[in-house]
């Protein structure tokens, strides 16, 4: 489940650079109810876009917003408390890792949904059912540990 993060250089810290796609990972995890699970945790990646401060804009002015996109199937953060949750902690994230003076509302998080069938990794594409049977054999071997 790939999250983007897309940020003006020198918005983020050189540790929030650094430290964004680890705590994003987790805020999903939790907001998905699957911290700790192998399956799901290994199937979240991501990449940081980092930007000239120029090349940025919103509204149509050059301004210096943090862009959080995770693309997910859409049974991924299935109700409207879960995606809520996720762009509430997305926003707490980078509001921690952000040089001061960064204002919350240069915080935009989207969240893209895959339809059934059109997620995929190694070639495969996963319905939302073999995802769920995925995660819930990981819960499964975990819990026999």
């Amino acid at each position: 489940m790939p999250i983007t993060v897309t940020a003006p250089r020198d918005v983020l810290t050189a540790t929030g650079s650094r430290q964004i796609l680890p705590q994003l990972t987790a805020a999903l995890l939790e907001a998905s109810g699957l911290t700790g699970n192998s399956f799901f945790t290994s199937i979240v990646g991501g990449t940081v876009h980092l930007l000239a401060p120029e090349d940025v804009y919103a509204g149509g002015t050059n301004r210096p917003v943090v862009m959080v996109e995770l693309k997910l199937p859409d049974i991924g953060l299935p109700t409207p408390e879960a995606r809520a949750a996720f762009i509430t902690a997305a926003t707490d994230i980078v509001d921690a890792l952000t040089a001061p003076g960064h204002d919350r509302n240069d915080t935009w998080v989207n969240i893209l949904n895959a339809p059934d069938g059109g997620w995929g990794l190694g070639g495969h594409a996963y319905t939302g059912e073999a995802l769920i049977a995925a995660a819930t054999a990981a819960a499964q071997t975990a819990d026999t540990r």
